[in-house]
């Protein structure tokens, strides 16, 4: 499957102005964060943009205020402080400071995965089968309700923060102390049986897509950004299977509101084949474990040239 990516649209690093390379944040993905926007903040520096690292909204406001900032660079991860659920992106768009990534609409949607996925079902998209649980709610009716095994984590949290994995019985209870600590809203996810799938888009273009294979029995918060044994086959489909993964994912990230540059999730049914939604990511990691940059340097962008672009469609 050959992939056209277009040809940078600026060269002069001064178009950008001065850059906030927005991280951190007080959401539970902080440190995740921090990683990410020190390796973005290194990249744009070795390219000649004048980026400035900026911790959590609220030193964002003052940088402003002050008029040091002419961009913004968000690769704040989560809600509640974090930058991923359309409050910061409210916050620019009022004061007229370009950003990069989702706008408010898009953030705000695909930061809670049991409204995405009621768009996705609305748009005719496929989506395991799932239940809500509201605060409070009796979680172990909605894992009746959906079947074991399944997943119950949070609707509005990423990087698998308090997700809880429910194969039997024996499970529920843990799940169910989860959800209480957790204390929002729960989704219960059917869990599919197959290979996690995973595709960036840059633009309007669907990257190579990456088949996960976690050395332990799930895709977990150790796996994604502290095991060295997890393996990243990339692209993770044949041809044809690249064709569908890319036409789903686009349309699953166009049906969330979702633009500029993301990531969205799938899984693929080992027993039929079938592609399956679980979520969108619209400020995904850019840690040295992290997927976008392993899809943009197969066809040969490398770390530096993928936050280039990014930064890029702000102009």
């Amino acid at each position: 499957m050959s992939l056209a990516v277009p040809p940078l649209r600026i060269t002069d690093p001064a178009a950008f102005g001065r850059v906030a390379v927005l991280m951190g944040g007080t959401s539970a993905e902080r440190e995740v964060s921090l990683q990410s926007g020190q390796g973005v903040l290194e990249a744009l520096r070795a390219r000649g943009v004048d980026a400035h690292a900026v911790d959590g909204i609220p030193a964002l406001v003052e940088a402003i205020r002050a008029g040091t900032v002419d961009r913004v660079f968000n690769i704040l991860h989560g809600n509640r402080g974090g930058g991923e659920d359309g409050v910061v992106q409210g916050l620019l768009q009022a004061l007229g400071v370009p950003y990069t990534g989702a706008g408010v609409l898009g953030s705000a949607l695909a930061m809670d995965k049991i409204r995405t996925k009621q768009v996705w079902i609305a748009e005719g998209l496929p989506t395991p089968r799932f239940a809500r649980v509201p605060p409070g709610g009796d979680l172990r009716a909605a894992i009746a309700k959906v079947g074991l095994p399944a997943f119950a984590k949070p609707s509005c949290e990423g990087s698998s923060v308090g997700a809880a994995r429910v194969v039997g019985e024996g499970d529920i209870a843990n799940a169910v102390g989860v959800a209480r600590a957790y204390g929002g809203e729960m989704l219960v996810e059917e869990m599919v049986v197959g290979d996690e799938i995973t595709v960036a888009i840059l633009g309007d273009v669907a990257l190579p897509s990456i088949r996960i294979v976690p050395a332990g029995e799930w895709y977990d918060y150790n796996a994604k950004y502290l095991a060295d044994d997890t393996q990243y086959l990339c692209p993770g489909l044949d041809e044809a299977g690249e064709r569908a993964a890319a036409g789903l994912a686009l349309a699953a990230f166009v049906a969330a509101g979702c633009s500029g540059w993301g990531r969205v999730d799938l899984m693929r049914e080992r027993a039929t084949g079938r592609l399956l939604l679980l979520e969108v990511n619209t400020a995904p990691g850019m840690t040295s474990h992290s997927l976008v940059p392993k899809a943009a340097a197969q066809v040969g962008i490398d770390y530096a040239e993928l936050c280039w672009r990014v930064l890029e469609q702000t102009v």
